[in-house]
């Protein structure tokens, strides 16, 4: 199975070594970041620093002029990520003979929230959520869709992954995280990750619910999850709590909008593309799911790119559903951590690929070349090697 690993512009731009180190871990591709969101990052083996803190989403190229006059634009990185960081080291990569693809992520975006606040998804209890950029609303989509665009057609780039298409909501991993004293579950996240800008209360009202109403029920269905009486198997007890009706019209609405944004997305990347580009969506098949996997509708999603990437650092299940909807060119990549200090498991990887393989894997993600160990590095070369 072809293998890419993913990498950011400051593990490479600076260190010599980086683009045969990466090739040398017998990968055939990078996923290399383009527009990424803000992080703390290690950088173990760079010449001259060991961290790098980014401080606020940004793209890692030049924005072109498209964005002037906007209101919602990109905001270029600062000193981490100076110029055109991202062309500067996909050449490098390019030149060590690595296939580069694009690293795009979306709606996540915590300074657009905290400098556009009326962007921003906002829960039952009118809290708003500024790193969850709310994608029902029309001007956030018009940004969301043409920095897909630009972010992923860069020069030389053989396709992109596009990361966060879709909704965002309460389980971030937020700086300094204090949110886990209520375990919410699969249920209690989505009610606590449902909007209601303007935007999505028209919404709900085209699907026939009174959102003010809504509202009331959503805060009486969390009531049993703040008081830990409830018990959570997912949709089923978002059913129960909220009513099967009013659980189906939210998610119909949510789903139309997630659909639409991904569709409009994909076909501004490959409008703007050269022919052959390739378009990935970073995906989980449950559709309600938010986060940077993008729950999506399994047959849906593959008619619409030519693949997607599936987290498996927690098991191969997810791979299921989406074999099932595959064509012969389609790409089912199997995205596994290999970062032990992340919670990866770098040398179970050969079996985890194989397990991937039997499940309708095509390809493997690694997750990241950068953030590991030297260690860590040398068990995924070994596992590579026995492909």
């Amino acid at each position: 199975m072809k293998a890419s690993a993913f990498v950011y512009p400051w593990d490479v731009n600076g260190d010599p070594g980086a683009p045969a180190r990466i090739a040398g871990l017998g990968v055939e591709q990078v996923t290399l970041a383009a527009a990424y969101h803000s992080t703390r990052a290690l950088t173990p083996r760079h010449p001259r620093r060991r961290v790098v803190t980014a401080e606020y989403a940004a793209v890692l190229y030049p924005p072109d002029g498209r964005w002037a006059g906007r209101g919602l634009r990109p905001y270029p990185a600062g000193r981490w990520a100076p110029g055109d960081a991202y062309g500067e080291a996909a050449r490098a990569l390019s030149a060590a003979g690595l296939e580069v693809h694009t690293w795009v992520v979306l709606a996540h975006n915590s300074r657009l929230g905290a400098e556009h606040p009326d962007t921003s998804v906002v829960n039952a209890y009118g809290d708003r959520y500024p790193w969850a950029p709310c994608i029902a609303q029309p001007a956030t989509r018009a940004y969301l869709v043409d920095l897909a665009a630009e972010a992923a057609v860069r020069p030389g780039a053989r396709g992109t992954e596009l990361e966060s298409l879709g909704w965002y909501g309460l389980q971030h991993l937020h700086a300094h995280d204090k949110i886990s004293g209520v375990g919410l579950g699969e249920a209690g996240q989505y009610l606590m990750s449902l909007c209601f800008c303007p935007s999505c209360r028209t919404g709900y009202g085209e699907q026939g619910l009174d959102a003010d109403a809504l509202t009331a029920s959503v805060r009486s269905a969390l009531e049993p999850l703040w008081r830990g009486t409830a018990q959570d198997e997912g949709w089923p007890t978002v059913e129960k709590l909220l009513g099967e009706e009013a659980a189906a019209r939210t998610r119909a609405w949510r789903d139309e909008s997630a659909r639409t944004l991904q569709e409009e997305a994909v076909a501004a990347v490959r409008a703007a593309a050269p022919a052959g580009f390739q378009v990935l969506l970073h995906a989980v098949p449950v559709s309600y799911h938010c986060g940077a996997n993008a729950g999506v509708d399994p047959a849906r999603i593959l008619s619409v790119a030519d693949g997607v990437v599936v987290p498996c650092t927690g098991g191969t299940a997810p791979l299921a559903p989406f074999a099932g909807h595959a064509g012969g060119r389609t790409v089912l990549a199997a995205n596994f951590t290999v970062v032990t200090g992340m919670g990866g498991s770098p040398g179970t990887l050969a079996a985890d690929a194989a397990r991937a393989r039997a499940e309708g894997a095509t390809e493997l993600r690694l997750y990241h070349a950068g953030l590991a160990s030297d260690d860590d590095l040398t068990t995924v070369r070994e596992a590579l090697s026995a492909r």
